[in-house]
Order: C-alpha cells, then sequence, then structure tokens
C-alpha cells in the first residue's frame, strides 16, 4: 500500500461501469457549463457551483490549485456517451498522516439520485485506501445542504462534528459545516456497503 507523497497524488483517471472520472482539464468547460444549467444548480444558495458563464474561470482556478499542489479536481464522465455530469475533487492533502478530504462536487439534476454519486465515491474511496495509502477521508458540507449530508451519511462515513460560523459566504451569511469522515479500518465495510448499492456484491478479491 502506497502512501501519500507528493508524486503519488498526481492527476489520474479512475474508469467505473457507468461512470469515468477524468481529471479536469480547461477543455472540459464546456460539459461543465452544460452539467450545471441541467437544474440550474447555481440558484442553490447552500452550495457554491458557478454559472454557465463562469464556468471556464472556475475550471481555470481549479487547475491553478492543482499547480499548487492543493487539489487534483475531476470531471464526472458518463461512459456511455461521453456526457459531462458534474465534478469533484481530492483537496485538503495531508500528505504526513496521509489523509484527504473529498468534495467540491456537485452533479446536474438528471444525475443525482442515480448511481452516479455512489460509483463516483467508490471509485474515488478505493483510489484513496488503496492506491494511496490513506488513513482517512474526510467530507463536508453545508448545515442546511440536507440532501448532501444524508448522502454522505448513505455511504458509511460517520458525522465527526459541527464547525459552527465556520465560513462568511458571499452574500455575508455565515455557514456552519457539518463534518464527516471515513478512517482506513471502516474501510471494508463501507466497500461492501457501496458495492451491495450498486448491485454488485463484494467480487472475489475484495474485501
Amino acid at each position: 500500500m502506497n502512501g501519500c507523497t507528493a508524486a503519488h497524488w498526481t492527476p489520474v483517471a479512475l474508469e467505473g461501469e457507468g461512470v469515468r472520472l477524468e481529471p479536469m482539464r480547461a477543455g472540459h468547460a464546456e460539459g461543465l457549463a452544460r452539467a450545471c444549467a441541467d437544474g440550474r444548480l447555481w440558484e442553490l444558495w447552500f452550495t457554491s457551483v458557478p454559472r454557465p458563464e463562469a464556468m471556464a474561470a472556475h475550471v481555470d482556478a481549479f487547475l491553478d490549485r492543482q499547480a499548487r499542489g492543493e487539489a487534483m479536481p475531476m470531471v464526472v464522465v458518463r461512459r456511455s456517451d461521453g456526457e459531462v455530469l458534474g465534478q469533484t475533487s481530492f483537496f485538503g492533502l495531508d500528505l504526513a498522516a496521509p489523509r484527504a478530504e473529498i468534495g467540491y462536487t456537485w452533479y446536474a439534476a438528471s444525475a443525482q439520485r442515480t448511481a452516479v454519486n455512489t460509483e463516483t465515491k467508490l471509485l474515488m474511496l478505493s483510489h484513496a485506501f488503496e492506491a494511496r495509502g490513506c488513513i482517512a477521508v474526510e467530507f463536508r458540507t453545508h448545515w442546511f445542504n440536507h440532501r448532501s449530508r444524508a448522502a454522505i451519511a448513505r455511504l458509511g462515513a460517520k458525522q465527526d462534528g459541527v464547525l459552527r460560523n465556520h465560513q462568511r459566504l458571499p452574500d455575508g451569511s455565515f455557514r456552519d459545516t457539518v463534518v464527516f469522515s471515513i478512517i482506513q479500518s471502516e474501510w471494508p465495510a463501507v466497500k461492501r456497503n457501496l458495492l451491495h448499492r450498486l448491485g454488485r456484491g463484494t467480487r472475489p478479491g475484495e474485501s
């Protein structure tokens, strides 16, 4: 099992049965703009999804964070037709522990309440725990993002606590942030749960 060294956190594509996670690049801006327009996601006040016209700048900002070693942004693509469904990211990379956070995740409305998020998280958590050797993976979300909180709990993550007045939002209000995590010893059971939810069961050689 590898540790989370800087060299190991180079961008990599993760291939699933229904989705493919591609390292974000400038060319993804158009597809991401279409995805966020599906459901007008920027109107959800408790998330940070850019408007379609701001997507190119949004992608540039994430690529800059990647260049500084602060994040590994990824684009969620449907394998059957190559359609961009949304984005997600590894960030908060603690290379010494090692541990990471998964966040900045959003999907087109048509991809929500489907298997997309379950398979995306299976791919990312497998990568974090099995390829990177992480001891913990963290998730954070807005207190009022009840759908996100429920989705994180369904993964098998446990709530660590709530950071009160954690961030100031663009409208001047404060965000209470709910923190969840999965630790290394919990990963085998979490993986079985995700495989079961995807209807795959546990395959030979998988714990």
